[in-house]
């Protein structure tokens, strides 16, 4: 699977996992009742999405430019860390904002979040590339090549 399809997919699972990771922790973290922790939740998601988006496309434009192909388990932390250090700066003021705790808080509560994330990004990815397969970019050139001209015509 490649493409738009393919982000779809991820977002999606991705997502619609770490809402139910996400506003579980805030609730019993925070203190916050579920509709604020569902609400922070849903807000941590959609700024996650949108970050994802744009993360992942720069990414893969950089990751299509390497001699080195593939995606090594030293890639593969590098891109789950670059992508986690970028949620910090939007999350945080958005965590306080929605449970209503100080920005300290919401720093200690992100950081949290943080370090289960790096986690559960590396391992999704790695059981997302086994069910789907890697995408073009982390091809080598002679399969990514081959996947490309075997698309059926519709």
């Amino acid at each position: 699977m490649q493409g738009i399809k393919r982000r779809v997919v991820y977002l999606t699972l991705f997502e619609g996992l770490g809402i139910l990771i996400t506003g579980t922790s805030f609730a019993s973290v925070a203190g916050s009742g579920a509709d604020r922790a569902g609400a922070a939740a849903v807000f941590t998601s959609l700024v996650a999405v949108a970050w994802n988006a744009l993360y992942n496309w720069l990414f893969e434009r950089w990751e299509a430019r390497q001699t080195q192909r593939g995606r090594s388990p030293l890639r593969r932390v590098l891109h789950a860390i670059g992508f986690e250090g970028g949620l910090v700066i939007f999350l945080v003021p958005m965590i306080a904002l929605t449970l209503r705790v100080s920005l300290f808080e919401a720093f200690a509560m992100d950081i949290g979040l943080t370090v289960f994330f790096l986690v559960y990004a590396y391992i999704f990815n790695l059981v997302f590339d086994a069910v789907f397969g890697l995408p073009a970019s982390a091809m080598p050139l002679h399969e990514a090549a081959q996947n490309s001209q075997a698309k059926p015509c519709n």
